[in-house]
């Protein structure tokens, strides 16, 4: 690290669990982001200011003035800019550090198995049940760890999904694909501002913790928030034997 590094890290630097080694560890990571938008604003944030090497950003859609309510990685200056763009801007104006790539596309299979295999975590920001198992499936497809969040009105939730780990669920062993859920976006059903930002912090946290390897993840846990009374729940949630998406390919996945 050079000296400008080791001083903007600096309180990295005196916690036990990160360290040298473990900032070292966070400044040669990869981190892909999908969506850039209410959760993937503080994500990008925080990976970046942290030091994460390369941070590669993944959103199709525009930033638009109904986002900022609650986008903090956007502001008017970028209307009509891509997400991934502005995101990767405001990241730029805090830490030149990180190598960042923003993507103007949506995370369909042919992407995700494109930019899956060279990540170390990668972090569903999305805000739809078809892009979360696509990608869900794409991390169980290449073993990589997944972490997952979402909020919608005053309700959050966020949990890592680690097929690595052998007794750890997936994405779909939580909420089966075949499943009915019900899709509900907050164009229409609202979101709580400072929602998105506290689920986004804590998704950027695990992520943290995966790449310096410091702490324990939330894999094999799923918290929820109810943000009307600000309380966490958190649920014990299981690898199912037979999942579609990742028993078949648990195996050759598995930590040594």
């Amino acid at each position: 690290m050079t000296d400008e590094q080791l001083l903007r890290y600096s309180r990295h630097l005196l916690l036990d669990e990160i360290g040298v080694e473990g900032q070292q560890r966070l400044l040669a990571s990869h981190a892909l982001v999908i969506g850039a938008g209410g959760l993937g604003s503080p994500v990008a944030l925080y990976l970046g200011t942290a030091g994460v090497g390369r941070i590669t950003l993944v959103d199709d859609d525009n930033v638009d003035l109904t986002n900022l309510q609650r986008q903090i990685a956007h502001d008017r200056s970028r209307l009509g800019q891509p997400k991934a763009e502005s995101a990767a801007q405001s990241v730029r104006r805090i830490n030149p550090d990180p190598q960042l790539q923003a993507l103007v596309c949506r995370a369909d299979e042919a992407l995700l198995d494109d930019w899956v295999p060279p990540a170390d975590v990668v972090l569903d920001c999305s805000d739809n049940f078809r892009t979360r198992h696509a990608v869900n499936a794409a991390c169980a497809r290449h073993g990589k760890p997944l972490v997952s969040g979402a909020a919608l009105g005053f309700d959050g939730q966020v949990s890592v999904y680690d097929t690595r780990q052998p007794d750890a669920p997936c994405y779909a062993c939580v909420f089966p694909p075949e499943a009915a859920f019900e899709e509900q976006a907050c164009a229409t059903m609202g979101v709580f501002a400072p929602l998105v930002g506290i689920v986004g912090a804590v998704q950027a946290a695990e992520a943290l913790k995966l790449l310096a390897g410091a702490g324990q993840s939330l894999a094999g846990r799923l918290l929820m928030l109810d943000g009307r009374h600000m309380r966490w729940d958190e649920l014990r949630i299981a690898r199912q034997p037979q999942c579609t998406v990742c028993a078949a390919r648990r195996v050759d996945k598995l930590l040594p």
